[in-house]
């Protein structure tokens, strides 16, 4: 892995501490495209003979899917969600700093921002996470996906601000204003053996890198990772599958919060909340050791989430 950050920084003579940190500029390197690239994502070569090989071997995701099982003590989640609260933030919840892990998880370890398409490796421009959100919480309501665009040096208050736009945007636009929507029902207009063949043409053109960009913008089968709330069901999470069609290598799952007694090495009685997360992940990105520093490092970030407060240090990304 090669570490490559990008940081200018400019300090006029006399210049304040707060100014001084104002005048920090990250900019994410510049990539020119090259030919094999496509519109999300470069293509990788210097990457190990078996991680380039396992396309190849498994060719579809759903060939390549690994499961993974996991508990968060998300008490200190729980004091931070009512501080948030009290300051202003009503909607703020658990989801946001799960967001706000895997986000960071990624600026520390970037090869899980990696896809396959035409079973090659590539790695993706941007951070993108799609979820599917209910317009109103009841059994008949239509569903619509968002996705948002992060980047790696966020804060857990800019993914607040940043997804809640996107889900408010998404609200209030109607199904006929909302592109998704649109596109969505443009397809069910499409009898049904012309519907197939217009799936499979999209499919090869995206196998080739020839997706417009249309429907790569809005596409839910498009992103870094895609995470749904079992929890707001009220059921414990599962493991959801994620698709061959698109190229999302990671499905995150989680539950509602549960409390657990138990005795500390004091013999004092305690109680901490959980959170139980279900992964499903498309092993052919990188390898089994690199995955389980991913989901450790995500775990100290949850169990720790004042860590999102402030930006990272540095921010490393992905190979040539």
């Amino acid at each position: 892995m090669i570490k490559d950050r990008t940081e200018t920084v400019t300090v006029p003579e006399q210049i304040t501490e707060e100014a001084e940190a104002k005048a920090l500029v990250r900019e994410k390197p510049v990539y020119k495209r090259k030919r094999g690239d496509r519109k999300d994502g470069r293509r990788l070569k210097n990457i190990t003979p078996m991680i380039k090989i396992m396309p190849y071997i498994m060719e579809k995701r759903s060939d390549a899917c690994n499961t993974y099982a996991d508990s968060f003590d998300v008490t200190r989640v729980d004091e931070m969600v009512r501080e948030k609260v009290r300051s202003g933030k009503t909607s703020f919840s658990l989801l946001h700093i799960l967001l706000a892990a895997y986000v960071r998880t990624v600026s520390q370890r970037p090869a899980i921002n990696r896809f396959v398409s035409g079973q090659r490796i590539y790695a993706r421009n941007n951070i993108i996470v799609n979820m599917t959100i209910k317009r109103e919480m009841s059994i008949d309501a239509p569903d619509t996906v968002v996705k948002v665009e992060f980047d790696p040096w966020d804060t857990l208050d800019d993914i607040y601000d940043k997804f809640n736009t996107t889900v408010e945007t998404a609200l209030s636009q109607s199904a006929e204003e909302s592109d998704f929507d649109s596109i969505n029902k443009a397809f069910t207009l499409i009898p049904g053996f012309l519907l197939r063949f217009a799936v499979h043409t999209l499919d090869r053109m995206d196998y080739f890198g020839k997706m417009p960009k249309k429907i790569l913008d809005i596409s839910p089968f498009h992103g870094s990772m895609i995470i749904t709330s079992m929890g707001s069901l009220g059921i414990k999470p599962i493991y959801h599958h994620i698709y061959d069609f698109g190229n999302l290598p990671v499905f995150i799952a989680y539950g509602a919060k549960r409390t657990v007694v138990g005795v500390d090495t004091k013999g004092n009685i305690t109680k901490k909340k959980f959170v139980d997360i279900k992964v499903v992940t498309d092993e052919r990105i990188c390898d089994g050791y690199y995955y389980a520093s991913c989901f450790k490092l995500m775990r100290k970030y949850v169990e720790n989430p004042v860590l999102l407060e402030t930006p990272p240090e540095e921010v490393f990304y992905d190979c040539e």
